[in-house]
């Protein structure tokens, strides 16, 4: 029975050697593994993974093809619903969506869907890739601000359906959090995302760089200037939060979001760039998530000794257990239970350490996860010199400052309902401008949702 073939693990770079570089950590399934891994799904009637996928993604129909060896089909069965299936199948948290919901995974291993898809859409992208299918123009027009996953989902859908569709990105390369927040060794930037971009490119959606929404343009000046009859906001979280506690404000403090746009974006990391980063011998990452994992790791391979600082149990790490293994296999340290009380500089005004205390976890909180309280008198030091904050972001004000009619929550988050309709008629938001920092997948699948809700306001006009 296909259920008793064992899940078949994914090649990845030593991690000793891999710690000292950028390359991709997971080489991916060649043919064999692949056909082997797509051999081991039952093919369920009533699919509990695509019920799990925020984009819907027929899962066991191209996983079939795979099966049967017509991986070109498998591209267009995906390309039906995704837009970045090469993105979704390196960074989507699958072990909580599709893979958490296969029925293997109840007595076995689940079904590998996130390395089924990568391996379809690299197939798909170096055997010529999917060719569009595009309604015909319907002559209307709809702007998106943001070139992040949920703004390219978005876009994708409408120029499908036969809209002129044009994104303004504010940064000089368009993909969003996809190119400069998640690094080089996570999402290739060249090779994935680039690609990525082009094959939204290739359904007729334009993309503007370099335009800030809010001082560039306004909302109002895309309706009244330039003829759009709807607006999707998909412009991300990128203002970052800090802890408010003594001593951030020291030469060697970073929030995360800085530090891997230094390095993602601005490719720090390579000598034929002039980027200047800073790690020193010793970094303390705060935080857990999946954002901390990547700026420690980001810190280890510039050559710095690296430890996570969190309040909680490993247990409660936020961040994909795939990549908290990965980061303990590099050499990442660990410091549990901890928490950062105030930071330490010396007499040029330079990070030197951390005054930790130590916690321990009480009741839970309004989100479920215990509580964590200081243990009294166990503080301590960590000495370091670079501290990278990365206690999540908050959406950047300027929009919505500069629009309207546009309301938003008390932590500055655009508010909108289940299709992304805003509080003025014709805008539309989605991804993390509308919920905080989240997944990838999950602002795609906002993106789709506030696609189809533009669809039917324009009609109804």
């Amino acid at each position: 029975m296909a259920n008793k073939i064992p899940r078949v693990p994914v090649r990845e770079q030593d991690p000793k050697v891999r710690a000292t570089n950028f390359e991709e950590v997971c080489y991916g399934y060649n043919v064999e593994e692949a056909q082997l891994e797509a051999s081991r799904c039952l093919n369920c009637k009533n699919p509990r993974c695509v019920a799990a996928c925020p984009v819907s993604v027929k899962i066991p129909q191209f996983i079939s093809e795979v099966a049967a060896g017509d991986f070109s089909r498998a591209a267009e069965i995906i390309a039906e619903d995704s837009s970045l299936p090469a993105v979704c199948g390196r960074v989507c948290p699958q072990e909580t969506q599709c893979e958490g919901s296969c029925i293997l995974g109840i007595k076995s291993e689940p079904v590998a869907i996130g390395k089924l898809e990568r391996f379809v859409a690299d197939w798909s992208r170096e055997n010529g890739g999917v060719k569009p299918v595009v309604a015909p123009a319907n002559g209307h027009k709809v702007a998106v601000i943001g070139s992040g996953p949920a703004g390219l989902a978005c876009a994708s859908d409408l120029a499908k359906l036969g809209y002129d569709v044009t994104i303004f990105e504010a940064l000089h390369r368009a993909g969003g959090v996809l190119e400069y927040g998640i690094p080089e060794f996570r999402l290739p930037k060249d090779k994935v995302v680039a690609a990525e971009i082009a094959s939204v490119k290739a359904l007729g959606v334009k993309i503007e760089t370099n335009v800030i929404a809010g001082r560039t343009i306004t909302v109002d000046s895309l309706f009244d200037e330039e003829g759009f009859e709807a607006v999707f906001i998909g412009s991300g979280a990128g203002l970052p939060r800090f802890m408010n506690i003594p001593g951030e404000h020291y030469n060697g403090v970073f929030s995360a979001n800085e530090f891997l746009t230094r390095n993602n974006l601005m490719k720090a990391y390579r000598s034929d760039y002039d980027t200047p980063i800073r790690t020193g011998d010793k970094v303390v990452v705060v935080g857990g998530g999946n954002v901390a994992m990547d700026a420690a790791r980001t810190a280890l391979r510039l050559g710095a000794e690296t430890t996570i600082v969190y309040r909680r149990t490993e247990k409660e790490l936020p961040a994909r257990v795939e990549e908290v293994h990965h980061a303990k296999e590099e050499g990442i340290q660990f410091a549990m239970l901890t928490n950062p009380v105030e930071v330490l500089g010396d007499e040029n005004g330079w990070v030197r350490a951390v005054r930790c205390i130590r916690m321990e976890l009480g009741e839970p909180d309004e989100s479920g996860r215990r509580s964590p309280v200081e243990v009294p008198g166990s503080e301590f030091e960590i000495e370091t010199n670079t501290v990278i904050m990365s206690l999540g972001t908050s959406p950047n004000p300027l929009i919505a400052k500069t629009t309207a009619g546009l309301e938003t929550t008390r932590r500055g988050c655009l508010i909108a309902d289940e299709n992304g309709a805003t509080t003025r008629p014709g805008v539309f938001a989605g991804g993390d401008a509308v919920t905080g920092a989240a997944t990838v997948i999950l602002a795609m699948g906002a993106g789709r949702q506030a696609a189809a809700a533009i669809d039917r306001y324009i009609q109804s006009l």
